[in-house]
Formats: C-alpha cells, structure tokens, sequence
C-alpha cells in the first residue's frame, strides 16, 4: 500500500513505493490519498500525487483510498473527481485503519461521481451478506473485507472490529 496510513508522503515518495511494488511483481496498486493536502484544498497536489503514482505503476491498475470517514461530502466528490483526472482505474473507501469503514452513502456517492467506467471498492465494515449486497446495489464493484468466507456461508463475521 503506496502512502500508508494517511497518504502525507511526497508524490516522489509515492512514486518510488509504487515502482519498488511493481518491481516486486505488484498486479494492483494501492494508495492513500493525500488527506491533508485535500482538506488544504491543495488539489493540484492531490493530483500529481495520483497521477505520479499511476505513472510509475507502469499500467497497473491503481485504487486510490479516500479514507471517506475522514472526509466530508464535497471532500469526497472532489477527491473522486481528482482520481478520475488522474488516471486511477478504481476509487477505495478505506484503509481499515481509521475510525469507520465503507457505508452505503458513500459508495452511491462515489459510484455518482466517477460514474460506470471506474470501479469503486467498499472497503471496511462489510461483516455480512446482507451489508455486502447493499454495497454491491449502491454501485460497489469489489469488497475489502476480512469476513469472506462469513459473507458466503451466510453468517456474521468478526464483529470486534469495524
């Protein structure tokens, strides 16, 4: 994961994460958002820190992580309409390392923002079929989740976290 946990790195800092993943044999990239810098409304920023990092994953598909419960509404839809411009081929709700996960709001709102081309990741939070359903109908095209096989079988999973 390029810029983890909240994506404060320099772009040539991310860049360089990315590279050294796909040296490693990377398929997929994954990388935070640069929250203070979206928050600053810094968006060029934000933007060459996305595209730096799609360019030096050398074609492979990146996600950008908007950690969204950090992030206000028009945060968000800034954020999405940032990773479009960039170049990324999905936008992530999260981390799984902050305060919340994915909510169903915020995957519509994404799933609006970027619209059908790009995926969106619902990522934290998804215990249960029911919740990852919801996910699936509100625009969701993969699920981050560690309760896969409760999510199959029906049941609930680890509920310690969120």
């Amino acid at each position: 994961m390029v810029g983890f946990p909240l994506g404060a790195g320099t772009a040539t800092s991310k860049g360089f994460e990315a590279f050294e993943a796909v040296c490693a044999g990377a398929d997929e990239i994954d990388m935070v958002l640069n929250i203070g810098a979206l928050k600053d409304k810094d968006y060029e920023t934000v933007k060459v820190d996305i595209q730096t990092v799609v360019r030096e994953s050398k074609g492979r598909p990146v996600k950008v992580i908007l950690e969204t419960c950090l992030l206000t509404k028009e945060e968000k839809i800034k954020a999405c309409e940032l990773a479009v411009i960039a170049g990324v081929q999905f936008v992530k709700t999260s981390t799984g390392f902050s305060n919340s996960g994915a909510t169903v709001e915020d995957i519509k709102l994404m799933r609006a923002t970027v619209g059908p081309k790009l995926g969106v990741k619902a990522s934290g939070g998804v215990k249960d079929t029911a919740t990852a359903e919801a996910m699936i109908a509100a625009g969701a095209t993969r699920i981050g989740t560690s309760s896969g096989i409760a999510i199959v079988t029906g049941k609930t999973g680890d509920t310690k976290s969120y």
